[in-house]
């Protein structure tokens, strides 16, 4: 088996760690060297996602913010219209409320 650091396809980077410039479909010399390539590559993926972590945890407190900035926005905004359709609510709650009552009495009086 042929090691690494005797390969041509093999570069060191200046943080020591391997970096395989070989093509897995044409210079793969061994199948040890495929073995070798993909967890360089898995690992390269593992990183890739543990930053993209990191990046959401230091944004997470931010977007809270927006989150709640964005509800009272909202809800101003509804209140700012409550006005439009405030009238019409409370005239039709006011006719439920009186309905309910007439009931309640009607239902006494029949007892």
């Amino acid at each position: 088996m042929i090691q690494c650091e005797s390969c041509e396809f093999f570069r060191k980077h200046p943080d020591g760690s391997p970096r395989l410039l070989c093509d897995p479909f044409s210079t793969i010399k061994e199948p040890e060297c495929l073995i070798k390539w993909n967890l360089i590559k898995l690992d390269k993926m593992v990183r890739s996602y543990e930053a993209t972590l990191e990046m959401y945890r230091r944004l997470a407190p931010m977007q809270e913010r927006m989150f709640r900035h964005i509800e009272r926005e909202i809800d101003d905004a509804e209140a700012a219209d409550g006005w439009k359709m405030g009238y019409a609510d409370d005239d039709e709650e006011d006719e439920d409320e009186d309905e309910d009552e007439d009931e309640d009495e009607d239902y006494y009086r029949e007892m």
